[in-house]
């Protein structure tokens, strides 16, 4: 159960099309993330195949069901959104029990799948607490449990962790993968953080402007970018594509290369540059080098214990058989 496709999908506000026309299937058990920059329509499709969007044109069905007119909460899907959304006067128990509550389900049952719920979510020695009395990651752990109780055919996930602090992301980040692995239940998950996509997605939908610009796993769109946007948007840090007169040597109008794919030398190489930051981050240092003959700044990932510094003069070398080629439209070349 959780398959869920989306035909010839379009979302228009007025005489703005934000959402041109769009295919796009979800198979059963995939986790799969929606990225891109602000204001790219993750949000606004997820919305869609939750119901709480209409669309302007085309169709979603949802396990081999056409879906397009059925309510939200007739789809059999649970959306967990960036607020956590809970009830302040109730305790964590009620509070994950509450839409079984309301669907009238026998207070036994209610009782047993809010158990299950707290036990996958380590939240058993919380059950009687309020929500003022929990951290930011136990709220929203609360928030998912409440929707694990119904059982849904899929999970929706509209930029869940976004109100956290960064160790607090980490450790959701892990928990909801997890989650996947003992559910094996689709989910969809929506981010701007290309971080959270590649440690959590079994498929990436990149998106721009409301067009999907790929479709992959995390390494085929790391190692195999369909256009420079995908290819700048997709690593951390972000591949340096670089134009002008060193991509024309390569026979192309841009050519890209990653942080960990540059080889540095003190004494010579293919670029001579200097260093304007350098970032020692313990294992990794990123380097930010100015070069001689490329306009553009070029990010390198060395070592940790590599001794180099803001200032220093260093030369670098592409390694050849990592180079990404792009013609002037910015489309990969093959």
């Amino acid at each position: 159960m959780g398959r869920i496709v989306l035909k010839s999908v379009t979302k228009s506000f007025g005489d703005v099309e934000v959402i041109p026309p769009l295919d796009l299937t979800i198979e059963e058990g995939e986790f799969a993330v929606f990225v891109g920059p602000s204001g790219c329509g993750k949000s606004t499709l997820l919305r869609m195949i939750a119901g709480l969007e209409d669309l302007s044109s085309g169709s979603i069905e949802i396990d081999g069901q056409d879906a397009t007119q059925v309510p939200p909460a007739k789809r059999g899907l649970a959306m967990v959104f960036q607020s956590y959304a809970l009830y302040p006067h109730m305790s964590v128990r009620k509070n994950i029990g509450f839409p079984l509550r309301m669907a009238k389900m026998a207070p036994a049952k209610v009782t047993a799948r809010v158990e299950t719920a707290a036990k996958s979510l380590n939240l058993m020695d919380y059950l009687d607490r309020k929500p003022a009395d929990l951290s930011g990651g136990q709220r929203q752990r609360v928030a998912i449990g409440r929707a694990i109780v119904r059982e849904p055919a899929a999970f929706l996930f509209d930029e869940p962790l976004s109100n956290l602090d960064a160790a607090l992301r980490v450790g959701m980040r892990l928990e909801i993968g997890e989650l996947h692995e003992r559910l094996q239940t689709t989910m969809i998950y929506v981010t701007h953080d290309q971080v959270e996509a590649m440690t959590m997605a079994n498929k990436i939908v990149v998106l721009r402007a409301g067009v999907i610009e790929q479709v992959g796993s995390p390494l085929e769109l790391y190692h195999r970018p369909r256009n420079t946007f995908v290819a700048g948007f997709i690593g951390s840090p972000k591949m340096n594509l670089i134009s002008g007169t060193q991509a024309q040597k390569y026979d192309a109008a841009t050519i890209g290369i990653r942080p960990e794919h540059i080889d540095v030398s003190m004494t010579e190489g293919s670029w001579e540059g200097y260093v304007g930051v350098a970032e020692h981050l313990g294992s990794d240092t990123f380097l930010h080098v100015h070069g001689s003959g490329v306009s553009e700044m070029i990010t390198v990932r060395i070592s940790g214990d590599i001794s180099v510094n803001q200032g220093d003069t260093i030369y670098l070398t592409p390694q050849s058989d990592q180079l990404h080629r792009f013609d002037a439209q910015g489309t990969r070349i093959p």
